[in-house]
Parts: C-alpha cells; structure tokens; sequence
C-alpha cells in the first residue's frame, strides 16, 4: 500500500504514548496440551499493570524440541510499571510475578517455569524466597537440563522451577485503534491484527482486543484510569462537539503491545496496521469515509516518555 492511502486511512497526527517497564520471559512446561493452555491463561489472565498490578501474555507457544525439559511450552512475558524507585519497582514486581506463578501456574499438575535466556538482561530474581520456599522449608535446589532448578514438594509431586529468572526494562502500553463502522468488521479486523503482531518474536497483547481503551484523568482516582469517554461511541451525542468518534464510527477496540524494545514494539505495531489495511474483504475508501480509520492513544507525555507516531511507521519500512 502506497504513502498516499496509508495516509487516508490513518488518523492525522495519530501517535501512541507508551511508557517504560520490567519484564521478564518464562518458559512454561506440562505434561500436556490441555493442562499448559489452562496454565498459561491462569497466568496471565487479568492484565492490570493499570491499577498497580502485573500483567502477562503469550508470546508464543513451543514445541517438544524448543523446551528444556523437552515437553510442550510456551513463553511468557510479565510486566510492572516502575516508579521513581527502581528499586522499589523491582521488589513490587518480584511479589507480584510470584503471585502469577504460584496460583495460575505451581497449582497445575506436572508444570515446569524456566527462565527464557534473555540476552539484554539487566539483572535476575531469585524464585527460592516467593516460590521455592511454598515447600515450607522442605525445597531443595538440584542440578537438570544444565540448570539450577529448585524443587518445590506438593502433593501432585513435584512443581520445579529454575532458581533465577532474567528481567529487562522494555516498553509498555504501546497502541493502535481500530475504528470501525460494524461488528463484522471489528471481528475481522481484530484477528487478522493480533495474528499479525504476534508473528513479530519479543511482543504480548495483554488484552488481545480491547473493548476499553482508558485515559490518565478521572472523577474517580479510587478506581484508577476510567473509561476514555471523548472516544465513546454510545456519547457521541451526550458529548456533541466534545465527541472525537467520527459519525460513521460505531465500534473503537484497541489493542495494546509491550515488547522488549521500541523498535520491536514497532515492528509489531507496523506489521499489525499493515494486515488491517490489506485484510480481504474490508473495504477502505481513500477518496471518502472508509470503513476502517487508524488511530492511536496519546495522552500529552501523561502516560510515558515514547510517543510513536503511526506515519513514521511506515516511513521508516518504505
């Protein structure tokens, strides 16, 4: 697609603010298919990285011969915010991630985490405090598959987990939305992106499509980011001139990107643009209102430091 219909379909001066985190990558192991998916969606189920918490997501899934312990895997990707305490940060997001293994992971039958080798790897998290010692001061630590691994006793014996996990710092919260005139639309478009986005390695969408894109300001600080009401369809006549939903508009998903760096975190977001506007049997009107606009949440440097302008992206690929 030329410079001249990328630019009738993507909203002027769209860009997304997205800001910087911690991650860590995990390989997650079990016995079999059904007993890893309900792992790993445990796991990562409720991002909430929003109101203080961690979030996750698949990065992808792995076959017998990609894992240690050579059983089916996935890699996962956790994340938490960091403050003007890194330190402080770190710590947070050692419980935190300690949460998401014992309670949607350890609890699965015959599972397995290993740390997924980072090679940007600012530091590592050792797992005995948080989760090696579940075993009550009955763990033990053990030399498998070239790696310290912990063994934790449970009453399925036994959950083991490598001692020390990499983290990193990457960026969080990057961005596109869809605009859309009708459900079918919205539904087709949202899986041809997320497909196409996870076919770049490094990336999660911690809410896959999102129904409810936020904004920083709120009525209500006690709940956190509310919902971003200028781009509200059902207000679009309570707002009037406030409203920012063009007319034809009905449905505005969004979906959301952490990566290991900003320019994988682009390349996901190029690649999942790219499929929208190629996707088979969307029609996109360059002379006129389309059925698909591209935009982007941007927040005036409230949300984080990176803004990454939608236009640039297919600048930097031409």
């Amino acid at each position: 697609m030329v410079q001249r219909e990328i630019r009738a379909i993507i909203a002027e001066g769209a860009s997304a603010e997205a800001f910087e985190g911690i991650y860590c990558r995990v390989i997650v192991t079990a016995d079999d298919k059904e007993t890893l998916q309900k792992a790993v969606y445990s796991a990562t189920a409720l991002p909430s990285v929003v109101i203080g918490r961690t979030e996750g997501g698949i990065e992808k899934w792995l076959s017998k011969q990609e894992t240690p312990d050579k059983r089916r895997g996935a890699i996962l990707q956790f994340w938490g915010a960091i403050n003007s305490d890194f330190a402080a940060s770190l710590k947070k997001f050692e419980i935190e991630l300690s949460y998401r293994i014992r309670q949607g992971i350890l609890v699965k039958p015959f599972t397995a985490v290993f740390d997924a080798k980072m090679p940007n790897a600012e530091g590592k998290i050792d797992m005995m405090e948080r989760v090696g010692h579940c075993g009550d001061d009955n763990e033990w630590t053990e030399n498998r598959y070239g790696r310290e691994i912990i063994v934790v006793p449970i009453m399925v014996p036994d959950f083991i987990i490598e001692r020390h996990l990499s983290y990193a710092r990457g960026v969080m919260g990057a961005n596109f939305w869809i605009m859309c005139k009708t459900k079918r639309t919205l539904k087709k478009v949202g899986k041809v992106a997320l497909k196409a986005v996870h076919e770049i390695e490094g990336v999660i969408t911690p809410f896959d499509v999102c129904s409810a894109g936020s904004k920083p300001e709120t009525k209500f600080p006690w709940i956190g980011p509310t919902t971003n009401d200028p781009y509200c369809p059902s207000l679009k006549m309570k707002l009037g001139n406030k409203s920012k939903v063009p007319e034809i508009v009905n449905y505005v998903p969004e979906i959301v990107i952490d990566g290991i760096s900003k320019e994988i975190v682009e390349d996901a977001m190029r690649a999942g643009i790219n499929a929208i506007l190629h996707a088979e049997g969307v029609v996109l009107v360059t002379a006129g209102p389309a059925e698909v606009w591209i935009s982007a949440g941007s927040y005036g440097g409230k949300l984080g430091k990176y803004s990454i302008s939608l236009l640039d992206l297919f600048k930097k690929a031409a």
